[in-house]
Parts: structure tokens; sequence; C-alpha cells
């Protein structure tokens, strides 16, 4: 019997789609899931995929494009915590670059992130500008934070997201893990305005991208979540910034600033 390779997921759409056919010709059938391989990819029976239409069998055999959303500045109590509800509710994951002296009062926020597959990352304590602080600022700025970070979510590599993304040679030197830029950035800040926000990250995005926003503002949880939906429709599904550079199969370098897993930024 032929056979074809789809993503997981699809075998168990395809097992519950047999199942549903059976029934209602009066067969009431168990899905037998025993053939579709959890720890890789499934082998759905070309007979089967015959019966379904073409714009189906499209989105089954599809590749994702893996993006990654990430949000700075947080955590903040009513916007982290209903981003946080709005991801968990579409399945998709985020990174979060937080900045220290926000912690305290919203560990419950952090707890909640790792509990729900997220990654956390570090924004320094006081948004510095690391560019123009002195060498000994910009350690206790990273290190403050790192240590808040693991009395509340356990030990981790948290990697930093330097403020307004600006930092040079002599002081990246001082940073033990990767830093993350970003190659979207739809300046929701600055437009406090959702559906703008929407339009101009769903123009420029493309597969391996780091789009940037902020869990601070109202407006930018709402444009997350609108952003989802629509490239979730275009077939983009959110993983972690760390998950990404592994899809790609790209080892991130410790004092490196990468815009992309396959692209890196210059120092200044």
């Amino acid at each position: 019997m032929g056979t074809i390779v789809l993503k997981k997921r699809a075998a168990a759409w395809l097992a519950c789609l047999t199942a549903l056919t059976a029934s209602a010709c009066g067969e009431p059938v168990e899905p037998d899931l025993s053939a579709y391989n959890a720890a890789g990819p499934a082998e759905i029976p070309v007979e089967i995929l015959g019966e379904l239409d073409e714009q189906t069998l499209e989105k089954l055999v599809e590749e994702p494009k893996y993006v990654a959303l990430t949000f700075d500045d947080g955590p903040k109590a009513d916007t982290t915590g209903r981003l946080l509800d709005g991801l968990l509710e579409r399945g998709a994951a985020a990174t979060f670059f937080v900045v220290g002296q926000q912690i305290p009062g919203n560990e419950a926020l952090l707890r909640r992130m790792k509990a729900e597959g997220h990654q956390i990352g570090n924004h320094t304590y006081s948004h510095t500008r690391l560019s123009k602080a002195e060498r000994d600022t910009v350690v206790e700025e990273i290190h403050k934070t790192e240590v808040l970070l693991q009395s509340v979510v356990g030990a981790g590599s948290f990697w930093l997201r330097p403020p307004y993304g600006a930092i040079d040679t002599q002081r990246a030197a001082l940073v033990k893990t990767p830093m993350i830029y970003w190659s979207v950035d739809p300046q929701d800040w600055k437009l406090l305005d959702a559906e703008k926000v929407v339009q101009a990250a769903a123009e420029a995005v493309k597969p391996g991208d780091i789009i940037l926003l902020h869990d601070f503002y109202p407006t930018s949880v709402d444009a997350a979540l609108a952003l989802i939906d629509r490239l979730q429709e275009e077939g983009y599904a959110f993983v972690t910034v760390e998950e990404l550079f592994r899809i790609q199969g790209v080892e991130p370098q410790n004092g490196v600033l990468y815009a992309s897993p396959v692209r890196t930024r210059g120092l200044n």
C-alpha cells in the first residue's frame, strides 16, 4: 500500500475523520492510532488522502512556517496575564524578555510562562541602555535580573535582549548568553493601534523571523492575538526563539547579537 509522510498533527485529524466517516455509515469504529508514531512523522495511506479535497490536503502536507513572537518590558499583571490567556487558547509559544524591576509582585506570571512552555529572557534590571553604561553596570544589570529569575523559575539560560537593541563590542564580551535583536518591528509602542500594528507586522513577516512587541501595552496584546489568528490561517506556527534556532539548525553563540537565527546584527 502506498504511503505519504505528513505532519504528526495530521495523523490524529485523519484518524478522527476516518472514525466519523465510518460512524455516519452506521459502523461505529474506535480510531486506531497505533500506526502513528508520536515520536516521528506519521505515514498515512494514499487511499485515505484520495478522499480529501485539494485545499485540505495542501494544508495537511504543508510544512509550518515558523516564527517567534517576542515581548519586552513586562511582566505586567493585567496585560501579560491576558496575553498568556490568549497564547494558551491559540496554542502559540512566545519569548518574554523581562525587566528585573517588574518581577516583584508578578512572580506568578513568570511561573505560568515557564509552565506553559514559553521562553523567558533577560531585558536587564532597569531597562538600561547598555551601550552607554559602565562595564560594572552592564554586569550588574544582567546579573540582578538573572538572580531574580532563578529564584522564581529555577536555573536556566536567560538569553539577553539589550534594551533598544543597543550594545557595543566591548560590553557584548561581558555577556555569557546569546543576545536577541529582531527582524520585524511593527513599532507597537509608538502606534498604540492594534489594527495598524497587525498590518505592519503581517506585511513584513516571513518564515524564520523574530517579531518585536511589548506586553506592557493593552493595544499590543490585542495586536499580538489578532496577528496570531491571521498568520495561523496563513500556515504560520509560533515557537520560542530557542526553538526557532533549533528548528533552523543554528547553535547560538554567547555574546553575539542575532536578528534571526541566520542573521547577526552588527554591534555599536
